[in-house]
């Protein structure tokens, strides 16, 4: 036997539902508890690892192997979490953005920086955010920008907490106001470095020469404004660095000296740029040698102009081929190392994807049973819900029905019934005039109870709703009034829509209603015509002016425009006519 199910025979009482939107947290929340006592996978930590390959990283760049140093900074870079590794996150960057920097790729080094720029709040060691703001600060005083230059050393500042490390910035802010021809500023500066105590610590080798090199700045701002006062700074520098037997730095100092007499004294001037050129023979540097030369060059004349000059181009070629081979050997390395950056990526991504394929396939029961659980609660409530507002506005309409058809009763058939009633009583009914006068009365009160059934009664739109339209509106002529119709042949009514034949039916009634109790028109002409997309309809008739602010047409002219309303339509009434009454009615097909 062939079981059937309809959910009009359940009646779910608000109890019934209750309990189930019990049961259906009470599943959620232990699917959700679940969920959260699952143990999640420990994240490894590679502190040690990390700190272990910046100490090497540390030592090549020391020793100025960049490319090997890039290549462990990014190996360290790579297995730092920005959140839980900061210090070390923002330093690997740095130190990639400068050697980057030192390789002339200002572009690159400034778009290393960047990834730092969220966490150097999140830092718990100054020096971090403090290298990082020096490195930018260089990369825009190497590319003429100096007011970027400028801001970011002063950036940099908010992050020193020891006084070399303070007296290191100046010494760079004054550097970017010599470049800037600001050397009034730059001596300001520098002259306060160099007079306030406690800055350069004499037993610091890293002070002092930091202190020579404030020096060197100092002397460089006066030879430039021809302040005597140059001569001094030089040759104090110098001997700072002689003292620490810097090398390098000394032949700095001698390259001073030789720009300094080249016009003044150009002999001493020559010595000293010779002495500058054997110090860079020694320090086998090609870049210092090159510096060197093009002072030589500037002190000498005939042929070891000749001579130095030769040497100078000899290296500048030799310097080109060999940038050119460590930007390719660089290239290489960067290449590797996203290369190898990429892979790792790669395999985390799997690692987590096997993971999460798993924890979906554990929950996925869980989940369904959820899912499923919630839409039959939501079937059932929804059931529950249309069936509850379906009985509710059936009420309602059926309310208003009674309501509206008793009213009706009452308004036209209470006072006939009682006058008919009242002169049964007083009259004798045996003569013959009261007796067809009952008579009369009785059949206008049986019109009057037909009108009301027929204006209640259900409307036949099948394929003959002209004629039964046309019927409607013929119940309406008498001897005294003559009704016009033009065009309800011309429609397809089978087309229009039932709601709308309907309601066309309705306002037609309610219109000639209004006509006879209220105008005593004569003649009522009604015209109707079909556009594309509207059925119009013209109404007029030839009656009295009526008000249409009395309390009875307001109220049937309101229930016009709310039928016209259900079907988007509406009323417009020629309220300048002095004669009769005119409306005009459109509505979609």
């Amino acid at each position: 036997m062939k079981s059937t199910f309809t959910f009009r025979k359940i009646n779910w009482s608000k109890k019934t539902l209750l309990y189930l939107f019990v049961l259906l947290t009470a599943v959620t929340l232990l699917a959700s508890c679940k969920k959260e006592n699952q143990p999640k996978p420990k994240q490894k930590n590679h502190r040690t690892e990390i700190h272990r390959i910046l100490d090497k990283a540390d030592f090549l760049f020391d020793n100025n192997k960049l490319d090997s140093a890039y290549f462990y900074f990014d190996k360290a870079y790579s297995l730092c979490d920005p959140k839980k590794n900061t210090n070390y996150y923002v330093y690997s960057l740095s130190c990639m953005a400068e050697i980057v920097q030192l390789k002339g790729d200002y572009i690159t080094s400034e778009s290393i920086l960047a990834k730092t720029l969220p966490y150097l709040k999140s830092t718990t060691r100054p020096r971090y955010p403090w290298f990082a703001y020096t490195v930018m600060a260089q990369n825009y005083h190497a590319t003429f920008d100096y007011n970027n230059a400028i801001k970011y050393h002063i950036e940099a500042l908010h992050y020193i907490i020891s006084k070399g490390k303070k007296a290191s910035t100046l010494n760079k802010i004054c550097s970017v106001y010599r470049d800037q021809k600001k050397y009034e500023q730059a001596i300001t500066i520098l002259v306060l470095l160099c007079e306030s105590e406690g800055v350069y610590k004499k037993n610091s080798a890293i002070d002092q020469i930091e202190y020579a090199r404030t020096l060197d700045n100092l002397g460089y701002c006066y030879f430039i404004l021809k302040n005597p006062k140059a001569l001094k700074c030089y040759e104090e520098s110098l001997k700072i660095k002689t003292e620490l037997k810097d090398e390098e730095k000394i032949m700095y100092s001698h390259q001073n000296l030789a720009l300094y007499y080249q016009k003044t004294n150009p002999s001493l001037a020559k010595k000293y740029a010779k002495l500058a050129y054997h110090k860079s023979l020694q320090l086998k540097s090609i870049f210092l040698r090159m510096r060197v030369l093009s002072v030589l060059i500037d002190c000498s004349e005939g042929s070891e102009l000749k001579d130095y000059s030769l040497k100078y181009i000899k290296l500048t070629d030799s310097v080109n081929t060999s940038r050119q081979n460590k930007k390719n050997q660089f290239a290489l390395i960067k290449y590797s190392s996203k290369k190898d950056k990429d892979e790792n990526l790669l395999l985390k991504a799997r690692k987590i994807e096997n993971e999460l394929q798993l924890q979906r396939q554990k929950n996925r029961s869980t989940i369904s049973y959820v899912v499923l659980s919630f839409s039959v609660f939501l079937a059932l409530f929804l059931v529950y819900y249309l069936k509850s507002k379906g009985k509710k506005e059936k009420s309602q309409a059926i309310y208003k029905s009674e309501s509206r058809i008793s009213k009706k009763l009452h308004d036209e058939l209470a006072n006939d019934v009682y006058q008919t009633l009242a002169f049964a009583e007083i009259h004798e009914l045996d003569q013959k005039e009261n007796k067809e006068k009952l008579l009369s009365n009785l059949d206008q009160l049986y019109s009057k109870v037909r009108n009301i059934s027929k204006e209640n009664s259900l409307i036949k739109i099948d394929q003959n709703y002209s004629k039964v339209l046309k019927e409607m509106i013929s119940g309406f002529k008498s001897s005294n009034l003559n009704i016009l119709i033009n065009g309800f042949d011309a429609i397809l009514w089978n087309e229009v829509d039932k709601n709308k034949r309907i309601t066309l039916y309705r306002v037609l009634q309610e219109l000639l209603l209004n006509m006879k109790k209220h105008s005593n028109a004569t003649l009522v002409g009604i015209n109707l015509k079909k556009t594309e997309k509207y059925i119009e309809l013209n109404y007029t008739d030839n009656g009295q002016r009526t008000d249409l602010n009395k309390m009875n047409l307001q109220n049937d002219f309101q229930n016009i425009e709310l039928r016209l309303l259900d079907v988007k339509g509406k009323i417009k009434v020629d309220e300048t006519s002095t004669v009769g009454f005119k409306a005009f009615i459109k509505f979609p097909i």
